[in-house]
């Protein structure tokens, strides 16, 4: 496919600056496959189509306050670091956007508020790209709570215009987030709650995890027409053997296994046995779902309303196939659903 299938409008009004008062009641917008019929619900209706065996994946990933603002050494100007990716614990390197970038050079040092964190530059990676070393003289344990303390949540700035809030810290994690890695939500997971969550126990929906740190390579802009041609960047993931063994006997027993959200779908179809089988697995993936695809692993998706042309919205056009779910985005603007991270969902049978 190309990118221009994926064009449309979204006016600006529509995507999401906050999010719903209350996680499970956003919209849900409920799409069947096999009828193409469209529903219009609140999340926490999402109870009603499923059943004792079903397995709902998850991702437990936690976001960390990747935004920091340090000052150049010298000049005092003040300078964005958005942190990616930790290279090494030891030497406390990491794998950085910059911005203003032309300000910023190899030897150059960053000083943080009036804390001890101290960065010196020692590479370029890209035209924003840096690699930064910390100098911080600490535990391990000290410096990622300075990087804690510092850092701003990293809702993207260039999709949600406003300014970070002190509520961001807790909306823009899911309420099950427990690894520490992802530089942005799982956002089909924001709209669970521990009451949702306890009535599917109750009627025996079993909820496992999976793990995939969320970098900004999911958001980047796709500048290729031929979308085989588009190169994801590598996420880090892990599917722990109690999962495996919940969705291969969903898969067994033809129960629902739902992925919710794009990122759970990417990381179980990452590691698929040669019987169609899910199978545990840790590791890297860079794995890039457009139609026409042949899902082996997940047959329901819970996802947000992506924007146009983004990666996010081919995956979702993959699973549901292209006509009906570009047929429920039309539908979806016309019925002024909220787009985007802190906006509503899609359930898709």
């Amino acid at each position: 496919m190309k990118l221009s299938d994926f064009k449309f409008e979204v006016p600006k009004k529509l995507i999401s600056l906050y999010p719903s008062d209350n996680r499970d009641e956003s919209r849900l917008m409920v799409v069947h496959r096999d009828t193409g019929k469209i529903e219009h619900r609140i999340f926490k209706d999402i109870i009603e189509y499923f059943d004792e065996g079903d397995v709902f994946v998850t991702n437990n990933t936690k976001v960390f306050p990747a935004r920091l603002y340090g000052n150049k050494e010298k000049t005092g100007a003040k300078i964005e670091v958005f942190l990616l990716r930790e290279l090494n614990q030891e030497l406390r390197l990491w794998d950085v956007l910059v911005d203003p970038a032309r300000k910023i050079r190899v030897g150059n040092k960053l000083y943080f508020g009036d804390s001890d964190l101290v960065a010196e530059v020692i590479d370029n990676t890209t035209s924003r790209g840096r690699t930064i070393r910390f100098l911080f003289d600490g535990t391990d344990e000290e410096f990622y709570k300075t990087i804690d303390t510092l850092g701003e949540t990293p809702i993207l700035k260039d999709f949600i215009d406003r300014k970070v809030e002190e509520e961001d810290r807790e909306r823009y994690q899911t309420i099950y987030a427990e690894h520490v890695g992802a530089v942005a939500a799982p956002t089909a997971g924001l709209h669970f709650t521990p009451h949702l969550l306890k009535r599917l126990e109750i009627k025996g929906v079993e909820v496992s995890p999976i793990t995939l740190h969320i970098g900004l390579g999911t958001f980047r802009q796709v500048d290729v027409e031929d979308l085989t041609k588009h190169k994801m960047d590598s996420e880090n993931y892990d599917i722990p053997e109690k999962t495996v063994d919940l969705v291969n006997e969903a898969i067994d027993t033809k129960k629902r296994v739902v992925a919710v959200g794009t990122t759970s779908l990417k990381t179980v179809e990452s590691s698929v046995t040669a019987s169609n089988r899910l199978k545990p697995s840790s590791g890297w993936t860079d794995k890039f779902i457009i139609p026409p695809y042949e899902f082996k692993i997940a047959n329901a998706l819970i996802t947000n309303f992506h924007l146009p042309e983004s990666t996010l919205l081919m995956t979702t056009a993959a699973f549901g196939g292209y006509d009906l779910i570009m047929k429920a985005y039309k539908e979806a603007v016309k019925e002024k659903y909220r787009f985007f991270s802190y906006g509503d969902a899609m359930l898709i049978l």
